[in-house]
């Protein structure tokens, strides 16, 4: 009789895990449905000059169309709630944030009151619903990124046992150990743009996972009355009649009045953000703590170049595989670790003639290379880039061996001076077109000394012919990029010339 109820019990047991094993099926199938049709509009602040970069990146890696804003260093886009981890390894763009609303002709009222007045009114009529999800789900993201070495831990301690064990728990934990590396995909997908076929099911797995928790530990996370939020007002205009401190002040007081928020301008969840440009007015939350152009960086020296500005750089001179790229004066190397890792087809050499430049660089590739073979678990290939101390003005290299020089060259603020940059200048774009190849080579090049680049470069005419200039914003220094094509013409030495005179 025993053995009758035993198996009665079992019959019981399988019974009722298919019944919960179908309703969760259901459940997730139903939650990623609901997923699915989320769409909402992102924004995204990059350097200054090259939106039109950042355009062309979202619409080749996410396949959306991009607007880029009249306030400049701003473009946004349409993505589905699948698309987020993709975003986030956008590698042109600063800070993200959800549009909440956007209002393109605004009409300010004549007064200060009316206009305040205006923007307490409208924190309770904006469309808050999606935007919030779409944040709670980013956060998420955040929190299990901070929780991955735990989670690697456990995935390694993971054992089955060897054929002795209940077929129904070892699938259990395989089905746990797949879940785990779907997450640590996902996590992956922040800092290793190499990830990329199989973002859109890890997400959707991942979003279905996050929304399939239990009613009171949900209420826990998102219970809007523990949230702390701050609103920062960016505004840009001549014709307005108030001050960005003003309508952060009087809207985030609304938002407040509307979420029951509590405010906290240091130690906040939430940042609401308020983008005013002339009669142009975007309400947004952001999804980014901190800039991701702080992705490879991690041994700074007095001038380290953002890697998104790198990367925009770099994107001018449209690097073809096995191409030779050099930066002959890198500083921290930030503009050959970001090729290496988005141009990992090429060879990248990183370069200076100050041996402490040159050991940063070759710490953060090593940092970066570190940082990968603890994510991947496994000895990494490396990247393809290598560092040497050199002089700029007499390179080591082969005449005509260089396909593509990327390089930001001294401003004479923090490094050098301008009256050395009368004689650099000239040196080093002689010494360039040297080991450039001829006909094909290109060069970007850097530098707010505009005036003493542009004499350098008309007594270069012969070897070098400017293609495009991209004005940006450094540091509040108004500087410019050059791209730079080399001319046919075989380079001849100063000293063979007729004269032996220089060209400057």
């Amino acid at each position: 009789m025993s053995v009758v109820q035993e198996a009665t019990n079992q019959l019981l047991d399988v019974n009722l895990l298919e019944n919960q094993s179908s309703v969760l099926q259901v459940t997730e199938s139903g939650l990623r449905s609901e997923s699915e049709h989320l769409q909402v509009t992102i924004g995204a602040t990059v350097p200054t000059g090259f939106e039109q970069t950042a355009a062309d990146e979202v619409r080749e890696k996410l396949g959306s169309s991009c607007k880029i804003s009249k306030d400049r260093g701003k473009i946004y886009f349409d993505i589905s709630v699948e698309s987020l981890a993709q975003v986030h390894c956008l590698r042109s763009v600063d800070n993200l944030f959800v549009v909440v609303q956007e209002f393109k002709d605004y009409q300010f009222k004549e007064t200060k009151e009316e206009v305040l007045k205006d923007f307490e009114e409208l924190a309770g009529k904006l469309p808050w619903s999606d935007p919030l999800k779409i944040w709670k789900i980013n956060t998420r993201f955040k929190k299990r990124k901070t929780k991955r070495k735990k989670i690697s831990k456990n995935t390694s301690n993971e054992k089955i046992d060897n054929g002795q064990g209940d077929k129904t728990d070892e699938k259990g934990v395989k089905k746990e150990f797949t879940n785990n590396v779907l997450d640590s995909q996902i996590l992956d997908y922040y800092e290793n743009p190499a990830i990329k076929e199989e973002v859109s099911t890890s997400v959707g797995d991942n979003l279905a996972s996050c929304k399939d928790e239990t009613d009171e530990s949900s209420k826990e996370e998102t219970d809007p009355e523990v949230l702390k939020f701050r609103v920062t007002c960016n505004r840009a205009g001549e014709k307005h009649c108030f001050s960005s401190n003003e309508v952060a002040r009087d809207f985030g007081g609304a938002v407040q009045d509307y979420f029951k928020w509590k405010a906290d301008m240091t130690n906040f969840d939430v940042e609401v953000l308020l983008n005013i440009h002339d009669n142009e007015v975007v309400v947004g939350i952001a999804l980014t703590e901190e800039s991701l152009h702080r992705r490879n960086i991690t041994h700074f020296g007095p001038t380290t170049l953002r890697s998104t500005l790198a990367y925009g750089m770099l994107r001018l001179c449209t690097p073809q595989p096995t191409d030779i790229i050099i930066d002959p004066m890198c500083g921290t190397g930030a503009i050959p670790i970001e090729g290496a890792t988005e141009w990992s087809n090429c060879y990248h050499v990183a370069g200076d003639n100050n041996p402490l430049a040159v050991n940063r660089a070759a710490n953060n590739i090593s940092s970066l290379l570190t940082k990968s073979q603890v994510k991947e678990g496994k000895l990494s290939w490396g990247l393809p880039i290598d560092t040497v101390q050199w002089d700029i003005c007499n390179l080591p290299l082969r005449t005509g061996s260089v396909d593509i020089i990327v390089t930001d060259m001294p401003f004479g603020k923090r490094m050098g001076s301008k009256k050395r940059n009368w004689d650099l200048y000239p040196a080093c774009l002689q010494e360039m077109s040297r080991v450039c190849r001829p006909g094909t080579g290109r060069a970007v090049l850097l530098t707010q000394d505009k005036k003493c680049f542009t004499k350098a470069l008309s007594r270069m005419g012969h070897v070098w012919r400017k293609v495009h200039t991209v004005w940006v914003n450094i540091g509040g220094l108004h500087a410019a990029v050059y791209l730079l094509k080399r001319t046919p013409q075989t380079f001849v030495h100063p000293s063979e010339q007729d004269g032996e005179r220089s060209p400057w």
